[in-house]
């Protein structure tokens, strides 16, 4: 369940509101073109902007709509531990198969609060996690050692390292056998070189398919199609990563291609054209756009 190709899902908007038809038609895309696992309401579906309610009904939609063939993991983590926990119950209700679950954010905890944190919501609600490992969006994180003692808890059993740090991922598996899964594009085939089994993808919002194909490379040990796969998809990655924020530029990538609105939530705003220059010639590069 926590290997291969999982796309990080975006959630689509239209006048403010969220395009649930939008939402059915990246589904249906994605299950088409054989993604491993969906990844909703997590940064790239923009949760910070949903509402609870909204929150749900996304989680409830998605499970629905992909009705079984594929497992969904929602992201319910936040830095109310309350809170997460009835996120999490919610997602076992509607019959998610996992949760994602964010470092808390803001508040800044110690190492010992991340443990007790994420122990609980373990303890109080019987589901997979995927702990998510994000210091540059939270302001903290976990440490290899605080991990290794969260994988000893029967709940958790991979995390999203989105470090950037290789060192990061090294130490953890040198003291675990918890699944490293790749929270950046362009690092999904570097962390395979230490253990790592996947990537919860953005640019999978668009390509699932592609990514799909150098994961299932990197899980057959065939390192020398994956890094021909790795070398296609870099530049395309690097943009979604570093043009703007995440999820700006995958919004304003699935708008060129037709397959979203660009709209985002205040305070996220679109793509300054310069830039939507740069990204329009890069999905033309690959192939996406004439």
């Amino acid at each position: 369940m926590f290997t291969g190709a999982m796309v990080a899902m975006i959630t689509p908007f239209q006048d403010g509101d969220i395009d649930w038809q939008t939402l059915d038609e990246v589904i249906r895309f994605q299950l088409e073109n054989g993604i491993d696992a969906i990844v909703p309401v997590g940064t790239t579906g923009e949760c910070p902007t949903l509402t609870h309610e909204e929150h749900k009904k996304v989680i409830e939609r998605v499970v629905k709509t992909v009705g079984g063939k594929v497992p969904v993991i929602a992201g319910a983590g936040s830095n109310s531990t309350a809170e997460a926990i009835e996120l999490t119950a919610f997602s076992k209700k509607v019959g998610a198969d996992a949760t994602l679950q964010v470092c808390p954010y803001y508040n800044k905890p110690t190492q010992e609060g991340f443990y007790q944190h994420f122990k609980v919501i373990s303890e109080e609600i019987d589901l997979p996690m995927v702990l998510y490992n994000i210091p540059g969006r939270c302001g903290a994180g976990l440490t290899p050692q605080t991990v290794a003692r969260l994988a000893e808890l029967d709940n958790i059993v991979a995390i999203k390292e989105a470090t950037g740090s290789l060192d990061q991922a090294s130490e953890i598996a040198s003291l675990c056998d918890i699944t490293i899964i790749s929270g950046d594009d362009s690092l999904t085939l570097p962390l395979a070189s230490i253990g790592g089994k996947g990537v919860i993808s953005v640019v999978a919002n668009i390509i699932p398919a592609d990514v799909k194909a150098m994961t299932d490379a990197i899980l057959e040990g065939d390192f020398t199609t994956a890094l021909k796969w790795h070398k296609k998809l870099f530049m395309l990655c690097k943009s979604m990563l570093t043009l703007a924020t995440n999820p700006i530029p995958i919004k304003a990538a699935m708008a060129m291609l037709n397959m979203s609105s660009e709209e985002l939530r205040l305070p996220m705003t679109p793509l300054e054209d310069s830039k939507k220059a740069i990204l329009r010639q890069t999905l033309k590069d690959y192939g996406l756009l004439d």
